[in-house]
């Protein structure tokens, strides 16, 4: 190859790469230091409802932002991710036909927020997706 071509080929990369990068965010909660991604191997993004109704819900953004909506329907604005290594490879444990992964959040509004888990599930066999057992949204591969 020439010098051009090989010079074209390292700015090309230089470029590409970043697109293809795992976010990953460390944070730290009063169990100590985390990492965070937003982007695992199923679609997690999207609306959760409770039992197929309006509200209570849990809304997840690609962004790593997104709303969780309690029980009395107060809305809390969070920034969210999936805990995950350094590397960015998620954390979960899988079971026969499912998977659980952490899904940390903290409220946007509250500079001294205090980050939070729940669980995400991934039920493979009837394709769908809970957070924290009761609110879920349905999924395709």
């Amino acid at each position: 190859m020439t010098k051009s071509t090989n010079l074209f080929i390292a700015i090309l990369m230089l470029f590409v790469s970043p697109t293809f990068a795992q976010k990953v965010e460390k944070i730290i909660t009063e169990s100590g230091a985390h990492y965070i991604t937003t982007a695992i191997d199923y679609p997690i993004t999207g609306t959760y409802l409770l039992n197929g109704e309006a509200e209570p819900l849990a809304q997840l953004n690609p962004d790593g932002t997104g709303i969780f909506q309690q029980a009395d329907l107060s809305k809390i604005n969070m920034d969210w991710g999936i805990e995950c290594f350094e590397n960015g490879a998620p954390k979960y444990q899988k079971g026969f036909n499912y998977a659980v992964y952490s899904l940390w959040y903290k409220d946007k509004a509250k500079s001294d927020a205090n980050w939070t888990y729940v669980h995400l599930s991934i039920h493979f066999q009837k394709k769908k997706m809970f957070i924290l057992g009761d609110r879920s949204k349905d999924y395709i591969d």
